[in-house]
This record gives C-alpha cells, sequence and structure tokens, in this order.
C-alpha cells in the first residue's frame, strides 16, 4: 500500500541523447517540447541549428524506452511519452512537420499538448514573424493539422 507515484521528465527536447539512453528505467513519463522541424527557424529564434536532428532521436528514444502514454481508469497518466508542441505565429512552430514525424517515426497514438499559449517576450518583439500572439485560427489550423496525421490523442 506505499505511495506509487510517476517520475517525470519535464524537458526541451533538445537533450543529449546520452542523457536520455541514461535515464532508462528511471523515468516513467517523458515530457518534451517538440519546437521546430525547420532548422532556419530554430537557428533564427533559439541558436540552435540543430535542433531538429536532435529532438528527432530523442523523441524516438523516449517512445523506445517508455511507450504511448498509458493512463490508469481514473484518466492519470502512468507512463509513456507526452509531447508537447507550442503554435508559433506564421507557422514559424513548423507544425506540420512536426506532426508528421511524430505520426509517421514515433506512433499514431502519441499523446500531444498542442498549446495555444504563446505570448512574445524577451527578444521576441525583435522578429516580426514572432512579435504576436497566435490567432484561435493558427491553433485551430494546428489542430487540423494534426488529424490529417490521424494524431487523436491530447490537444
Amino acid at each position: 500500500m506505499g505511495l506509487r507515484i510517476p517520475i517525470v521528465y519535464n524537458c526541451s527536447g533538445y537533450e543529449s541523447l546520452e542523457v536520455i539512453q541514461l535515464l532508462e528505467g528511471v523515468v516513467d513519463i517523458y515530457m518534451p517540447d517538440a519546437k521546430f522541424m525547420d532548422e532556419r527557424y530554430s537557428k533564427r529564434f533559439s541558436n540552435a541549428m540543430d535542433y531538429p536532428e536532435v529532438v528527432k532521436k530523442v523523441l524516438r528514444e523516449m517512445h523506445r524506452q517508455v511507450g504511448d502514454l498509458t493512463t490508469d481508469s481514473n484518466g492519470i497518466a502512468e507512463k509513456g511519452l507526452l509531447i508537447r508542441h507550442l503554435v508559433m505565429p506564421g507557422g514559424v512552430a513548423s507544425s506540420e512537420a512536426v506532426f508528421r514525424f511524430i505520426a509517421e517515426e514515433i506512433s499514431v497514438h502519441s499523446y500531444i499538448n498542442i498549446m495555444d499559449q504563446y505570448r512574445p517576450e524577451y527578444r521576441a518583439r525583435e522578429f516580426p514573424e514572432i512579435s504576436r500572439r497566435i490567432t484561435r485560427k493558427e491553433y485551430l489550423e494546428a489542430i487540423q493539422v494534426a488529424k490529417r496525421f490521424h494524431l487523436y490523442r491530447g490537444f
């Protein structure tokens, strides 16, 4: 009757593959971001030209370790991968490419939190492409794109 709570690893997705491999058997739920799939945007906004390459490897490894997200009878997460994707103005988050990758190379059963809370903070005002909040239309379009790739969990 002891306390049993899952270990959750909340991260940016831009992780060292070696560190993720070392966490095998320790982490129950991985909760990474999947921000960009276009090197131009990852370089421009995050100074990480290799972000798409890194996040793909990391997501594959996380999924290999814990699989698709499972929940108990109350809908509480127990184990698996929960991917977060922040919709950004003007499509700079490469939502379509993110969802295509998840559907084709991870699993159509992936749980995806498609987030609409982007706010232009810090130096965002220096970049016209991301100097505004997203519109409701942009958010709803991202959900439709995810569904087009047969993704259905989360949102």
